[in-house]
């Protein structure tokens, strides 16, 4: 069973049929959430999908994450990269063939992420619980905005939404293989 994860159910709408947990917005909220679903439902894989801001990159560009990176500060003791399984990773590409492949930068706020073209606020989170669960992971997510832009009515959300609700089920037929 492939477990499809996101900030907000929005970000599910492509993932009917699947199973799929909304695991709250911040890095916080995902890794207790995360944690908790991992440890109930036991699942053979996670596909964490949501909206991004990112620099350099248009909307509705869809990024696959090659590294989680947490960009908050958090010292020595806690690792700041995870890298996505390697063979989802490969699917992701088959599946979305023009898609970025990059790291994407986490922060518990907008801008915060600033070693990354690529920012969102909970893929370090989901799949660290993923590591720590021995469950391979992979983070996709569709451009919604410019990360310096500063005027919300100028981001598109739904564009971005439409986008991710398209690839959901390209990205699952092709994981399940």
């Amino acid at each position: 069973m492939i477990l499809v994860v996101a900030a907000t159910q929005r970000e599910l709408d492509g993932a009917a049929g699947a199973k799929t947990l909304a695991c709250g917005i911040g890095p916080v909220e995902a890794a207790a959430a995360t944690a908790r679903a991992l440890a109930e439902r036991r699942p053979d894989a996670l596909l964490h999908v949501g909206i991004a801001g990112a620099r350099g990159l248009s909307a509705t560009s869809v990024v696959i994450g090659s590294e989680a990176v947490y960009e908050d500060p958090v010292g020595p003791l806690v690792p700041a990269r995870v890298e996505p399984d390697a063979e989802l990773v490969a699917a992701a590409r088959r599946a979305l063939p023009d898609a970025r492949v990059l790291p994407i930068g986490t922060s518990a706020h907008v801008g915060g992420a600033r070693a990354c073209e690529v920012e969102a606020m909970e893929g370090f989170a989901v799949l660290r619980a993923a590591v720590l669960a021995n469950v391979p992971a992979v983070e996709v997510r569709v451009v919604s905005n410019d990360v310096d832009e500063a005027d919300r009515s100028r981001w598109e959300f739904e564009g971005a939404l439409t986008r991710l609700a398209e690839i959901i089920p390209r990205l699952l037929g092709e994981l399940a293989r």
